[in-house]
């Protein structure tokens, strides 16, 4: 099971920092991803972590702007948002990777109830 926190409404140029907790003992076995729903857009790969941590893959529009990062003796990713932008308004969601960071939702099995995120200009 995961649970995002951290969203909420914040001034372009402002961060936030979301967390994704994971239950179980096997957070640490698999990579990890960060993706986002706006309104009546398809849902698109943010961000994407391997099980060590060693590996970051990130989409073009948030290269430079996000982090992400994982502490696995919290069983615990994050993904620190700074200069944040009114087009990174949606709901953010964490998602457990069926094998290594993909950019495709499908490669991905278990998902977070996702967390708002609102930013106004």
């Amino acid at each position: 099971q995961l649970a995002e926190s951290g969203g909420g409404l914040v001034q372009a140029g402002g961060s936030l920092r979301l967390s994704c907790a994971a239950s179980g003992r096997t957070f640490s076995s698999y990579a990890m991803g960060w993706f986002r729903q706006a309104p009546g857009k398809e849902r698109e790969f943010v961000s994407g972590i391997s099980w060590s941590g060693a590996y970051r893959n990130y989409a073009n529009f948030v290269k430079g702007r996000f982090t992400i990062s994982r502490d696995n003796a919290k069983n615990t990713a994050y993904l620190q948002m700074n200069s944040l932008k009114p087009e990174d308004t949606a709901v953010y969601y964490c998602a457990r990777a069926k094998a290594g960071i993909s950019d495709s939702p499908k490669a991905y099995d278990y998902w977070g109830q996702g967390t708002q995120v609102t930013v106004s200009s």
